[in-house]
């Protein structure tokens, strides 16, 4: 063993840029900061979106339309989904509870029956809201529709 061949042991040391360690590392005086400014100091953080005084990227695009805050957003669920879901269960009676325990809906959601597929089995659905065909296809097979 001679000191010209010693090296660290592997993993023991890093490949970063040593900063505010004198003028020999090349990383020292300013530490890479520049002169002066908000930037140089210490304690220095930008708002999010800040761009130097140049106009923010969310105040230069347009904007257009709304959002409407009395907007009430249901979860649709088709017929063809209660029909699945009644020879499943094998349950007469379709309800919120029926729906969450099957991972269909979460507890949040208001639900919404919509018209696709077909419905072959008479049955009682308790759910928020109906489409027009879909009330009318539950009620030809002799089922009720009913809105909570």
């Amino acid at each position: 063993m001679k000191l010209h061949t010693l090296k660290p042991a592997e993993g023991s040391t890093k490949n970063r840029k040593r900063i505010g360690r004198g003028t020999g590392s090349g990383h020292g005086g300013t530490s890479t900061r520049g002169h002066k400014g908000a930037k140089s100091r210490s304690g220095y953080s930008s708002k999010a979106g800040f761009e130097g005084g140049q106009m923010p990227l969310q105040r230069r695009i347009p904007k257009f339309g709304f959002k409407n805050i009395n907007r009430v957003s249901y979860k649709g669920i088709n017929l063809d989904t209660l029909q699945e879901l009644v020879e499943k269960s094998n349950s007469a009676i379709i309800d919120f509870d029926l729906l969450r325990s099957n991972g269909l809906v979460s507890k949040s959601d208001l639900v919404k029956v919509l018209g696709r597929g077909e419905l072959k089995s008479k049955v009682e659905v308790k759910l928020h809201a109906f489409t027009v065909s879909a009330k009318e296809a539950i009620e030809k097979v002799g089922g009720t529709a009913i809105i909570l």
